[in-house]
């Protein structure tokens, strides 16, 4: 089997591995914030959940088999471990980025639910002032 190509199912297996390991561990931690942002609404929380966890594998699996031409034939066995060097750290560096834009949207929408909350007066009006005329 030639080198380049034992360098490809390297690749494939590992980064397939980090895609669903992340998914995986991103879906379980991050139900509990989502419940947080949606005030409580679990369903809502499983459902969205769900989606952005589909999203995150279309993304980065359609990353992984774009990624994986390389334009150099692998010649020793230095060359695999090089390769795929270069080729893992890219695929983990978007997993990453994938993951802050996910915490970066689903923090602006919590904070956006916070200060609608804190916006409710604590008491009722006791009282109404009408407009005045000069003002």
């Amino acid at each position: 089997m030639d080198r380049t190509v034992i360098a490809y199912v390297i690749y494939l297996l590992v980064s397939v591995a980090l895609t669903i390991w992340v998914a995986r561990t991103l879906s379980r931690n991050g139900r509990i914030f989502l419940a947080d942002v949606l005030h409580g609404n679990e369903q809502l929380a499983d459902a969205v959940n769900h989606l952005l966890v589909v999203g995150f594998y279309l993304v980065n699996l359609g990353f992984v088999a774009l990624y994986l031409s390389g334009d150099q034939t692998i010649e020793d066995t230095r060359g695999i471990f090089e390769a795929l060097s270069t080729k893992l750290g890219v695929v983990l560096l978007v997993l990453g980025v994938m993951h802050l834009g996910n915490v970066y949207v689903l923090n602006k929408i919590r904070r956006r639910g916070v200060m609608e909350r804190e916006q409710v007066p604590p008491v009722r009006p006791q009282d109404w002032v009408a407009p005045q005329a000069g003002a």
